[in-house]
């Protein structure tokens, strides 16, 4: 873990460890999902190890996206006092509601725009996420586990991004992608997290083999996984993305780099 601060970027993305990345895009530094405890037990799950740059080290953040609150391997408390520090925190409704005045809840095909200091317009725009098998349960919201949101970001000039968030669907990427065509590069969030208790242990996040059928479906050029590992209840890991994404003859579009090490956005 290093506090040294992270330099500025033009078009890239680091990721810190489990869900936690870090895009400089368009002049504006934007954190997604952010964990900062200590490894150990965080209620019923368990931290292996903490992320590769403490808050300190990303200087002034403009943008923190929040996929899901309630689950403390996506925000842990670190996390949230980072995030409701931020001078914007971009979530779902239910969400907004629980991390304070300057979230902003946007409901899946609705978008929040923020000034960029270059000129023009960063757009965030909320896509639906859906955090276990297709047909689970699903609650009074309608959500299966928890609300969770994905998120696309785009401007004039800016390659186009869509992060996940814990999303098992390929059906839902398939919805992104019909909806946004012009996807370049995909944050995906790869672990296929289980827990025993819910849903008889199916996959509650993308395992290996949905991870490389959406970034198919996607047509992105560039995908950088994230959320395998710091966690015991990933049960798949960075091999097996890696053989994943081999076996489907999309190798050539995978890019991972240790964490805190900065991805270009540009193929």
């Amino acid at each position: 873990m290093t506090s040294t601060e992270l330099s500025r970027q033009q078009y890239a993305v680091t990721v810190l460890g489990g869900p936690t990345a870090v895009f400089d895009l368009g002049g504006l530094r934007i954190v997604s999902d952010p964990t900062f405890d200590r490894p150990g037990p965080h209620g019923y799950l368990t931290k292996t190890a903490g992320p590769a740059a403490e808050e300190s080290a990303l200087g002034p953040v403009d943008v923190v996206l929040v996929s899901h609150d309630q689950h403390p391997d996506n925000l842990d408390a670190r996390g949230r006092t980072f995030a409701e520090a931020a001078p914007l925190v971009v979530t779902g409704p239910l969400a907004a509601g629980r991390l304070g005045e300057r979230a902003v809840g946007l409901p899946p095909w609705s978008c929040h725009r923020v000034p960029r200091p270059e000129g023009g317009e960063l757009t965030v725009l909320a896509v639906p996420a859906v955090h276990g098998p297709e047909d689970g349960e699903r609650d009074a919201d309608g959500n299966v586990n928890c609300e969770v949101t994905g998120f696309v970001l785009s401007g004039e000039g800016l390659p186009t991004v869509y992060v996940s968030g814990d999303n098992a669907s390929v059906r839902t990427v398939a919805e992104v992608s019909r909806r946004v065509p012009d996807i370049g590069v995909a944050l995906l969030h790869a672990g296929a997290a289980r827990v025993p208790a819910k849903f008889g242990g199916r996959p509650l996040s993308m395992d290996s083999r949905r991870a490389a059928a959406a970034a198919a479906v996607l047509g992105a050029g560039i995908v950088v996984p994230a959320h395998y590992d710091g966690w015991t209840h990933f049960s798949e890991g960075l091999d097996e993305v890696r053989l994943a994404f081999d076996e489907a003859g999309l190798s050539s579009i995978l890019r991972v780099a240790p964490h805190g090490s900065w991805v270009s956005l540009r193929p």
